[in-house]
């Protein structure tokens, strides 16, 4: 068995973690509505079955024009063009264009043969009857999309393992893939540990406290992709949390144990891990602040995280294990993206040299700019991150930053 408590630096035991775990995605795939598939991860890479757009279009209201029809146009000396007719919106264009004829046409609409420009409608004014004057030149293709230039026929445009955002689902449709393969979202069973622990719609007794950790790690299970399953309150003892583990590990695809993984007589949970399978715990002890007694193990395939009992100590270790996770069950490729920003501190933050320590700030706009104001509260406080706008990482080789140095803030 591994020595609990001997600290990794979070991307090493995050390295660890994931290495641990099978390189192709071990999650099946189903078939889903594209219009239903926001945030689900491809399983099959898409190719185009047609261009796009599938035929020339104009860009904007005017004349759809031979270029070299309007070269050195000008107000004071105007091409005249005679008008062959009007391009209807959502149907073919009928029109064929000679030398000095010109075709009205509509935004969006299909640009007819000959053409290879469209004259801005400001650009042009009635001359006489089906004749008007262009006081402005266009090159060869101006104002118009050209088939294909957004896509080619049989271009591959999305690869598996890409998560599907707005505008990847606005693209599917535009292409008429209305089903799309999917990996399934991973399942991921929460346990809540601990006699005092009782459920949100309690009434607490004295020396008890309402269940956090099981809601806000099932919003964050939701939203990196997962499917949160909320295994109940299980109380200390080893049999019990034994049992549900057991249970959850049959029934999930990962495990989230809340409380238990700091070392004392009543924390079990690395106990419990090794008895559910191989490898089992492999990393007991983050060098972060808060949530240092973290656990990070896999069970017969399966990865268990397990989280101190602290509500921000939760919520912060599961935002830099759990997505990456759930990620990689899933077979993303993409990078990591965390939104950012710059501001300066407004005061000095201390630090403890050799550990990481994610501070929570609010920010606010000033007229000398961006200022992070730290909120201040212990790791059993939830309404220190309520109150925050994002979080300051200081660096282990520092041991604090002064005010009104330049930070990045991690947006939460």
């Amino acid at each position: 068995m591994p020595e609990f408590l001997k600290v990794l630096p979070p991307a090493e035991a995050l390295r660890r973690f994931l290495e641990a775990l099978p390189r192709e995605p071990s999650i099946e795939t189903e078939r889903v509505s594209t219009a239903e598939a926001l945030g689900r991860v491809l399983a099959d890479s898409v190719a185009a079955p047609h261009p796009l757009p599938p035929f020339p279009r104009t860009t904007v209201d005017g004349y759809a024009v031979r270029a070299a029809d309007t070269f050195g146009a000008s107000p004071s000396l105007p091409a005249y063009l005679s008008v062959a007719g009007e391009v209807v919106m959502g149907r073919r264009a009928e029109i064929a264009l000679n030398r000095g004829q010109a075709a009205l046409v509509h935004t969006g609409g299909m640009i007819p043969s000959g053409a290879d420009a469209v004259v801005m409608a400001e650009d042009c004014q009635q001359a006489r009857q089906h004749e008007i004057e262009v006081l402005k030149p266009v090159s060869v293709g101006q104002n118009v999309l050209q088939t294909g230039e957004d896509v080619k026929a049989g271009e591959l445009v999305l690869e598996r393992g890409t998560i599907l955002r707005s505008q990847e689902i606005g693209g599917l449709m535009a292409l008429g893939v209305v089903e799309i393969g999917a990996f399934r979202q991973p399942r991921v069973a929460i346990l809540s540990t601990g006699d005092e622990v009782v459920p949100p719609e309690s009434e607490p007794a004295p020396g008890q406290i309402r269940d956090v950790n099981t809601y806000t790690l099932s919003a964050l299970v939701s939203g990196a992709g997962g499917v949160p399953v909320r295994a109940g309150i299980i109380p200390d003892g080893i049999d019990a949390l034994l049992e549900a583990a057991t249970r959850a590990h049959q029934t999930s695809d990962m495990i989230i144990v809340t409380a238990g993984s700091s070392v004392s007589a009543r924390d079990v949970t690395a106990d419990v891990i090794q008895r559910l399978g191989r490898p089992g715990v492999l990393v007991h002890g983050v060098s972060i602040k808060p949530g240092k007694p973290t656990i990070l193990a896999v069970a017969s395939g399966k990865p268990i995280i397990g989280l101190p009992g602290n509500p921000v100590s939760a919520w912060i270790v599961a935002g830099l294990f759990l997505t990456p996770l759930i990620r990689r069950l899933q077979g993303v490729t993409g990078p990591l993206l965390t939104p950012t920003l710059r501001a300066r501190l407004s005061t000095n933050v201390p630090s403890e040299a050799g550990r990481e320590d994610y501070v929570p700030v609010r920010l606010e706009v000033t007229p000398a700019g961006l200022v992070a104001e730290p909120v201040y509260g212990r790791s059993n406080l939830i309404f220190t991150l309520v109150r925050a706008d994002g979080l300051v990482v200081i660096p282990p080789a520092t041991t604090g930053l002064d005010a009104g140095a330049e930070v990045e803030v991690r947006l939460i």
